[in-house]
């Protein structure tokens, strides 16, 4: 996506970022995954693929909010998400923006950085689950052409809610890549927008 035309940074997740990545993980989930479960994932399951996204916000701009989600030094991590990569199958286990961040664009940038990885390593098919309550994020899938193959009954232990099973298969193929670069090219209008927007405002604080 280009990471030198955005204020973002999109790089794999290391285990020094585990600490700041557990603090969005807390914060978006009701029964969170452990560090030690990322320890594994990055360190030992040689299926799994994970990144995160950083923002480049000014030095002057940074606030309380985030000091707690990164080394010092470092862009703040806004966001992270990984997939299991099995033969020709890559399945999104987890992605998942900082609260304070949300509704920017960054859940669907992970979600294409993915899809695209998974493209780059020859995978022909993505799939997740999703709870059946979740329609933000169920409209997002679909927009990425992901359709609803099955069901899995109980299956978030913290309220025994069902998980809808959505798959996009075909994603190397001419007619998918054409589709997905449409949608890239949207997206990174709408983070361009989302940017000038934000430089905007800090100028007009700035002034006050």
């Amino acid at each position: 996506m280009g990471n030198g035309q955005l204020p973002y940074l999109i790089e794999p997740m290391r285990w020094e970022d585990v600490p700041a990545v557990m603090e969005i993980e807390r914060d978006s989930f009701p029964l969170p995954w452990s560090s030690y479960t990322y320890r594994h994932e990055l360190t030992e399951n040689k299926h799994s693929h994970y990144i995160v996204v950083r923002s480049r916000i000014p030095k002057a701009d940074r606030r309380v909010w985030w000091r707690r989600l990164l080394r010092v030094g470092s862009m703040p991590i806004v966001g992270y998400g990984g997939f299991w990569l099995i033969t020709d199958e890559a399945h999104i286990s987890t992605i998942a923006v900082a609260k304070q961040q949300r509704g920017r664009g960054w859940g669907e940038l992970l979600l294409v950085s993915m899809i695209e990885h998974a493209i780059s390593m020859n995978a022909t098919m993505v799939t997740l689950e999703v709870r059946v309550s979740n329609q933000v994020a169920q409209t997002l899938y679909d927009k990425y052409s992901f359709v609803v193959t099955g069901k899995r009954l109980r299956y978030y232990r913290d309220n025994e809610e069902d998980a809808l099973i959505m798959t996009v298969e075909g994603i190397a193929t001419p007619t998918y890549r054409d589709k997905f670069a449409d949608l890239q090219a949207a997206l990174l209008t709408r983070l361009r927008a989302e940017a000038n927007h934000t430089a905007a405002g800090q100028k007009a604080m700035a002034r006050l």
